[in-house]
């Protein structure tokens, strides 16, 4: 059974996940908190562009690209690598991974978001006249 109301808080709690595995991470010291706050930062930002493009009707503009679903994946690997923070199989080295892969998805947030900023100004343009 679905709702409204749980489409709309299913992203909320995962976004609330990913920040608060994130300030643990930066508590643990196993995250640079410039990390943390660059992908938190781009969750703020394109979750209030959203939400103020599904108000002006042109929630088309900021739909769910595969860069921004790319990013998710990474980030949904790479903190779960952090948070074990061992030798996986007794071969993988969690923290090493789990750095490189939440570098990339700092790197694929800054360029998700440059993505959705670019298509929504148009649109921005064209309510501000």
């Amino acid at each position: 059974m679905t709702s409204s109301f749980g489409a709309f808080l299913d992203p909320v709690a995962d976004k609330f996940l990913v920040c608060a595995a994130l300030l643990v991470l930066v508590h643990l010291t196993r995250l640079h908190a410039l990390v943390a706050f660059v992908i938190i930062g781009r969750e703020i930002a394109i979750s209030a562009l959203r939400e103020w493009m599904a108000q002006i009707g042109a929630s088309r503009s900021v739909a769910v690209h595969m860069l921004g679903k790319l990013k998710t994946v990474v980030q949904m690997v790479a903190i779960p690598f952090l948070l074990f923070d061992g030798r996986l199989f007794g071969l993988i080295d969690t923290r090493l991974w789990g750095t490189v892969l939440i570098v990339a998805a700092a790197v694929l947030t800054i360029w998700s978001m440059i993505y959705y900023l670019q298509k929504a100004l148009p649109e921005i343009r064209a309510k501000a006249r």
